[in-house]
C-alpha cells in the first residue's frame, strides 16, 4: 500500500474516533474515488502516491467548482460545507505555487524553448512551453493557471 493511501485510513480512523463527521465523510469519499481509479481499466493495480494526489486534486477541484455553483445559487450552507471537505483534502495535498513562483517557473521554461528553437517562442510553441512548466510544477499548480500564465509571457 502507498503511504498517502496508508496516512488516508490511518487519518479516517483517528477521525472517526474524535466523531468528526466532516472529515470522516470527505476521507471515506477520497478513498473510494481511489479505490474506482485502482479498478478502472482492464486490470486491477495500486496507485503510486504521485496517482493518488492526482485524484485528491480532482476532489478538490470538484469541491472548489461546487463552492462556486453552491454560492452563485444561494446555498452558503451547502457551500460552507463544500469548502470545509476541500480544506481537509487540501491538507494531503502540496502547497500551491504562488503567482510570483509561477511567473517564474514560466520565464525559465521560456527561456529553456528558446534556447532549443534558438528563437522566442510564440504562441504556436504554447504546447512545448507548457510541457516544460508542467514538469516543473508537478501538481503545485493547476492547469488552468499555468496556461493563462504561459498565455501571458508568450504574448509579451
Amino acid at each position: 500500500m502507498t503511504e498517502l493511501k496508508d496516512r488516508l485510513r490511518v487519518d479516517l480512523t483517528a477521525a472517526m474516533k474524535a466523531r468528526d463527521t466532516t472529515t470522516v465523510a470527505t476521507l471515506r469519499m477520497a478513498l473510494s474515488a481511489v479505490s474506482n481509479e485502482e479498478v478502472s481499466g482492464s486490470a486491477a493495480r495500486e496507485l503510486s502516491d504521485e496517482e493518488v494526489r492526482a485524484v485528491l486534486a480532482r476532489e478538490a477541484k470538484k469541491r472548489r467548482e461546487a463552492v462556486e455553483a453552491f454560492t452563485a445559487a444561494g446555498r452558503e450552507e451547502r457551500a460552507a460545507q463544500e469548502r470545509a471537505e476541500g480544506e481537509v483534502l487540501a491538507g494531503y495535498l502540496p502547497t500551491q505555487l504562488k503567482d510570483d513562483e509561477l511567473s517564474r517557473m514560466v520565464a525559465e521554461a521560456v527561456e529553456e524553448v528558446t534556447v532549443t528553437l534558438g528563437e522566442r517562442p510564440g504562441q504556436r510553441q504554447m504546447g512545448q512551453v507548457m510541457k516544460a512548466v508542467t514538469a516543473r510544477t508537478a501538481g503545485r499548480a493547476e492547469g488552468a493557471r499555468v496556461a493563462a500564465a504561459v498565455r501571458a509571457a508568450l504574448a509579451g
